[in-house]
Formats: structure tokens, sequence, C-alpha cells
């Protein structure tokens, strides 16, 4: 097992949903630069496999994600900097973007069980996924400014999606531990949960039985619209319901409701 490989396990279930755990728990699942490239190759890796129906994704030991390890770091800053600042030649993202981003362009949902501390780097990966569940004793931070830094892992896309924006500047400005019922209040997280990872997993197994073809078009549709105007919007909610009229899955989804069984979808082609 490679480097890379042993700070993210990946496992597909018979549903097809992809677990995926962050695996540097004596770390605080920190974040150095095999860890970068693990999580942006998993993250990549699993957009393509059409057999996968949601992500959950989750950390090892006691954090979800406490950020950049910063002992990694100071060994060889320059190194670091310049590999996770290089542009991508094909790509919006950087690699410090794309750990967090990646998983926005993942085509199926992506479910977070955040445990512990969610700090930097670690919250940024959490803003990527489409539904965040929280442990009561979570703790959440824009934490970059402690450090001299802004926040640079697509927050600037992701936060700002979910907060007002003076809640994001006072966060960032700041740098101020939340804990689980305000960043509920704040809309930082989808909800609490005592046991957020099988919260995650049940939600992920019940998305991965509605029609792969109508899920795929439904983030797809919900990520889009509110970067549009109405009539943007409205047609490309018409557009993605006719390619979904009368399809295989849309005519299964039906027999199974009306025969009370469940239904058999084929993978996305």
């Amino acid at each position: 097992m490679s480097d890379d490989d042993a700070r993210v396990l990946v496992d597909v279930d018979a549903d097809g949903v992809a677990h995926v755990r962050l695996n540097r728990p004596h770390k605080r699942n920190g974040l150095d630069l095999p860890m970068f490239r693990a999580i942006s190759q998993t993250a990549r890796d699993l957009g393509t496999r059409k057999e996968v129906r949601a992500v959950v994704l989750s950390g090892e030991g006691p954090a979800f994600c406490a950020g950049l390890d910063v002992k990694a770091q100071m060994a060889d800053p320059r190194a670091m900097v310049a590999e996770l600042m290089e542009p991508h030649p094909e790509r919006v993202t950087n690699l410090a973007q794309d750990v967090a981003w990646a998983w926005r362009e993942v085509p199926v949902p992506v479910l977070a069980a955040l445990h512990g501390p969610v700090f930097g780097g670690g919250l940024q990966i959490a803003l990527g996924a489409d539904v965040r569940y929280a442990a009561p004793d979570a703790q959440l931070s824009v934490m970059e400014i402690v450090w001299g830094l802004i926040p640079d892992m697509g927050a600037s896309q992701t936060l700002m999606g979910l907060v007002r924006p003076d809640v994001a500047k006072e966060l960032t400005f700041t740098g101020r531990i939340v804990d689980a019922e305000e960043a509920a209040a704040l809309g930082l997280v989808t909800r609490i949960a005592m046991d957020p990872l099988a919260e995650a997993r049940e939600a992920a197994r019940l998305i991965a039985g509605h029609s792969p073809s109508a899920m795929r078009r439904s983030k797809a549709l919900l990520d889009a619209a509110p970067k549009l105007g109405p009539e943007a919007s409205f047609a490309l909610e018409a557009k993605l319901q006719k390619e979904l009229l009368g399809g295989k899955d849309q005519i299964e989804a039906m027999m199974a409701r009306l025969q009370k069984r469940p239904p058999r979808f084929a993978d996305p082609a």
C-alpha cells in the first residue's frame, strides 16, 4: 500500500454507497501533501465510477480533520506551497482547492459525518459535501487567520453559499470555534446527530435506492440553479426532466411504486 493510499480508505458496498475515511487518526487527520493528493485522487476516481450512487465522507480517530499539518508544512514549506498552489492544466482548481471542490464535482450526493475538530482545511473539505451531519461534540472553525492565512480551499464558493456574507466574514476574521449547535443554527451543518456516521450511512442507503439518473440530475440542477436567473434555471429544469421522462429508470421507479416492491435500477451508461 502506498503512502497516499494509506491516508484515505475507500469501500464501496453492494448498494453502491462509497465510504471514504480520512485515515491519519494519530494526527487528527491533519493535511500533509500525501493526504492532499490522496483526497483529491479519491474524489476524482469516485466521480468516474458508474456503480457509485452516494458517498459518505468521515474521519478515523478523534477528529474529522483538524486542518493543515503545520509540522509537515514547516519541514519543506516551499515544496508544499509550490505543489498546493500550482494551477491544474485541466481544472479550475489547484490541489489545495481540489480536496474540497472535487466533492462538489462528484455527480452523486456526498454526505459528510463530522465529529471532534473540523478546523481550517478540514472544515473546507466538509463544506464541499452536499450534506453535513455533525456530532454534538463537533467543533468547527475557519481557522486560517490564526496561522496568518486566508481560507483558500474553495471557501469563497462553498462557505459563501451556505451562510450570510456577514457571518462568513465574522467567522473568517476571528477564527473562532463554534460548537455543533451554533454551526447548525448558522447553516454550516445540515443537522446534529448523536451518531453522524450512522445517520450519513442511512441517508446514503436511501439515496442509493432511488433512480440514479434522477439523483445525478437532481444534484446537477440544485448546484447550477443558484448561479442562474429564472429563465435559465427553468430551462435547465425542463431539459433535465425531459431526459428522465419515459426513460428506463423513471418507468422502473413508477412500476416498483405501483407494485409495492423495491426498484431495480441499472448503473448509468
